[in-house]
């Protein structure tokens, strides 16, 4: 794995999980992290602050004071991350659903992709400790979310994701507005239209041991709206090309 990548993680009370993850991360040379963390009151910042001493050069810590936020945590975060001399900027959850062992394999693939998504639904992937109910949950938002917008994608809710660089750079940041998981959705959405080459690359996601997921209604209604609102943004009317590969 020779080309460096910077991974974004935001958190909000993950004190439990960041140390292993931090652990897995690290086993790769090529790999640094930046811990967005929106202002945890369990302490998650101020930990992030302590595994960053103890991997100097190589862990970055953002404490947010806005409004709090996935897609604002991203935005955030990517904004620095831009500014950053590595090839590939990753995507990943801090509940360790996302196995670092798969993040090698999603950063190869950047050699012949603008986006590369760790996906459950390619052949390969696969689903572990999830019940029944969210398994068809998570499949069907991706067959509502693929009808509405033509995106080709398996996994378009995915949040185990590396970009290049400089892909990631010409994406509108600024005009984004969803905010929860549907944040990941309008990324892919405009990155498509504007013509970035997406790949798929299979992973074993895993449901959270520790800790309390993020998901409510309010998270679940925006993702219902997001497709809907993307076919009538100006982003709908750029011609589409055959994104995936």
């Amino acid at each position: 794995m020779s080309r460096s990548a910077l991974v974004i993680v935001p958190t909000y009370n993950e004190r439990g999980n960041l140390p292993t993850l931090v652990a897995g991360l690290m086993l790769h040379p090529n790999v640094r992290l930046m811990v967005v963390d929106d202002q945890s009151p369990d302490g998650t910042g101020a930990l992030a602050d302590e595994l960053a001493a103890q991997h100097p050069g190589r862990i970055q810590v953002m404490h947010r004071t806005g409004r709090r936020g996935l897609g604002r945590s991203y935005i955030d975060g990517i904004t620095r991350a831009i500014g950053e001399p590595v090839d590939v900027i990753g995507q990943m959850d801090a509940d360790l659903s996302h196995d670092p062992a798969h993040l090698p394999h999603l950063i190869g693939a950047t050699a012949d992709a603008d986006v590369v998504i760790g996906s459950r639904y390619v052949p390969g992937g696969a689903i572990v400790n999830w019940p029944k109910r969210r398994q068809l949950l998570s499949r069907f938002a991706n067959i509502y979310i693929r009808t509405i917008t033509r995106l080709s994608a398996r996994d378009c809710t995915s949040g185990y994701r590396c970009w290049r660089r400089e892909a990631l750079a010409a994406l509108p940041l600024d005009r984004f507005i969803s905010d929860g998981y549907s944040f990941l959705v309008e990324m892919l959405f405009v990155a498509s239209r504007r013509g970035c080459r997406v790949a798929e690359v299979p992973i074993t996601f895993v449901e959270r041991r520790v800790g309390e997921s993020k998901i409510s209604r309010g998270v679940l209604l925006e993702s219902a709206i997001t497709p809907w609102r993307l076919i009538g943004s100006p982003e709908s009317a750029r011609k589409a090309p055959a994104e995936s590969r």
